[in-house]
């Protein structure tokens, strides 16, 4: 059974191509974070390995191996833990090593299943060694071997190894659809559920994780925090702050990217407020701090600081100089009313 949830355009795709026997080499799949491709990309794993008539039953011995990852032909392929760090973030790149261990692997016949898989998720981060090997394959594809790449980005791939690849894009799964199966099949009380479906931005995934852990709502709650204590910095601590997002960017960009998309969301919901249309805000938590930080900013100032936010994350997709784009954006936070008033008049 195929249980990818909101996205029935690619399961139909994938079902029909096992079907008509006319299943590509290789995929790439395309969505945000935590919007199910590595689900789907397991269950197409499953279902080319499944026992059973109608793959993928989830409930044979070959389904229940590779959801566990332990089917030996089913193999996944992600940056490796940075030991060097100590702090436990996964490598900037996948090494050009790992891809020659697909390579080897490739070339053997399935071991315990009909064919090999590998999926190699966070596509992005091959670098151009990486790459230039992993298009070797792609372009003389092994029988039985099947390659799916995940990414949240296909421009950051070489356009050599998209079109080698089969596109299928994941998109982001409608707030209703994700508060209707936390409700139905977590048991998510429906407030609960009506937050979480709002502030997940289409990625069931972040829900469900939300459910079992509280870290990424703590996350949250801490990123808010720090961007309202920005509105009151001085300048030397917007500049401190930039420096130390533009260290842990060089570590990890994804991160960062995360929280200017977050300070996007904010803003946006913001513009809501001050536009009388709250219900349509995501941060439906935070509607009282936003209903009151609304007041102390005019609707040209959060136009231009969504603007603001919007270029930093397009010229850091660009490879800009970090901490110069993240230093220009602390310049463009507006300062709170309660800040302006405090200032003498010109």
């Amino acid at each position: 059974m195929w249980n990818v949830i909101g996205q029935p355009g690619a399961v139909e795709l994938l079902r029909h191509s096992l079907e008509s026997d006319r299943l590509a080499h290789a995929y790439l799949f395309v969505g945000q974070p935590h919007v199910g491709k590595t689900t789907l990309a397991t269950h197409l794993a499953q279902a080319l390995n499944c026992e059973q008539e109608m793959p993928p039953c989830g409930l044979c011995t070959s389904c229940l191996r590779i959801a566990a990852g332990k089917h030996a032909d089913v193999q996944t392929i992600r940056r490796l833990p940075d030991t060097s760090s100590g702090e436990g973030v996964p490598k900037k790149e996948i090494a050009i090593g790992q891809i020659r261990e697909l390579q080897q692997a490739a070339g053997l016949q399935p071991y315990e299943g009909r064919h090999r898989v590998f999926i190699i998720d966070g596509a992005e981060h091959l670098n151009q060694e990486s790459a230039n090997c992993l298009l070797k394959t792609l372009e003389e594809p092994p029988a039985k071997v099947l390659i799916i790449l995940l990414t949240v980005n296909d421009a950051r791939l070489l356009p050599t190894i998209v079109s080698r690849c089969q596109r299928v894009e994941l998109l982001p799964v409608p707030a209703q659809i994700i508060e209707q199966e936390l409700i139905e099949h977590w048991q998510v009380e429906p407030d609960k559920a009506r937050v979480l479906s709002r502030l997940c931005r289409g990625g069931i995934g972040w829900a469900v994780s939300a459910l079992l852990d509280d870290k990424p709502l703590q996350e949250r709650s801490l990123r808010l925090a720090e961007l309202q204590g920005l509105a009151t910095a001085s300048l030397e601590q917007r500049f401190d702050f930039a420096a130390r997002l533009a260290a842990q960017f060089n570590k990890s960009r994804d991160s960062v990217e995360e929280i200017l998309r977050l300070w996007l969301e904010w803003w946006r919901d913001l513009l809501l407020v001050k536009e009388g249309c709250a219900e349509f805000i995501t941060n439906v938590d935070q509607d009282v701090a936003l209903n009151q930080e609304s007041k102390d900013y005019s609707l040209t100032e959060i136009r231009y600081f969504i603007e603001a936010v919007r270029a930093a994350l397009e010229q850091l997709e660009q490879n800009a100089n970090p901490r110069l784009v993240l230093e220009v954006l602390m310049l463009s936070i507006p300062n709170r009313e309660e800040e302006r008033t405090k200032r003498p008049s010109a």
